[in-house]
């Protein structure tokens, strides 16, 4: 059975990079997985994806020599066993804030004794590169169990989740947090405050020997999270890296009206 070089990486306090998959498109999926990118994740809980065209592109990553991940739709025990039983070789999970969630999502990852996810599937298997006993013998070893931190109540828990066994690497999700940071009247925090929780996190991290990450737009802005010590970084999405092209395009061609349109995005 292969290794999860994103696990490995990550372990040895290695950046990694990838990317978001919002479109569904096996052939965009097909390429970007030969970009060089360590990872792609298929996003399962914003974007219109569906369980079948999950595995077709969890496959795709893997034939390619890409790590597939999955971030699931919410840290239930069935969304965590289907993705991994898909072929995904790693889970992402959202909105994470207490020891108790945490445990759960870890616990669906792993086979028993380590957890309870239930034995079956074949695609896992073929997406390693492995027969079925074998990959019920080491899965535990390389599935990639990835919590996201994403409210002030995640980062008072941060060390209590952080030091759980089984978390492999902690991810922010910058726009949700910088949401439920928001006064109750709806403002937003101050760039300062926001960072000050970004920082709660990164040393909470270093504490526990846990590589965190986070969503970034801009190669300059990855740059400067891995200076900071930040391991686990997604940069953009094959929807952004899209309209992005498209806007220099018409930007170029100074087609105005439609350069707004995309800007939309």
């Amino acid at each position: 059975m292969k290794k999860n070089p994103v696990k490995a990486a990550l372990r040895a306090g290695k950046p990694q990079i990838g990317t978001w998959l919002s479109l569904g498109d096996l052939n965009a999926t097909r390429m970007l997985a030969r970009t060089g990118l360590n990872y792609l994740t298929v996003d399962l809980e914003h974007s219109p994806i569906d369980w079948k065209q999950a595995g077709m592109l969890f496959a795709a990553i893997a034939d390619a020599g890409c790590v597939p991940l999955a971030r699931v739709p919410e840290g239930r025990h069935d969304h965590i066993k289907r993705v991994l039983d898909a072929g995904a070789h790693g889970i992402i999970v959202p909105m994470v804030d207490t020891v108790e969630q945490a445990q759960a999502c870890i616990a669906a990852a792993k086979y028993p004794p380590q957890g309870t996810r239930s034995v079956g599937g074949s695609l896992h298997a073929i997406n390693f590169d492995a027969t079925p006993a074998d990959y019920y013998q080491h899965a535990n070893s390389e599935i990639l169990v990835i919590l996201q931190t994403e409210s002030p109540r995640g980062v008072e828990n941060a060390e209590d989740i952080y030091s759980l066994p089984g978390v492999d690497a902690i991810f922010v999700g910058p726009n949700d947090l910088r949401a439920q940071m928001r006064t109750p009247d709806g403002v937003d925090p101050t760039p300062e405050a926001f960072e000050a929780m970004l920082q709660r996190v990164l040393a909470a991290g270093k504490k526990c020997n846990v590589p965190v990450g986070m969503h970034l737009m801009s190669v300059e802005d990855v740059k400067f999270r891995i200076e900071q010590g930040w391991r686990f970084l997604a940069i953009g999405s094959d929807l952004s890296m899209l309209l992005t092209e498209a806007q220099r395009i018409t930007r170029g061609l100074q087609l105005g009206n439609a350069a707004k349109q995309l800007a939309r995005y």
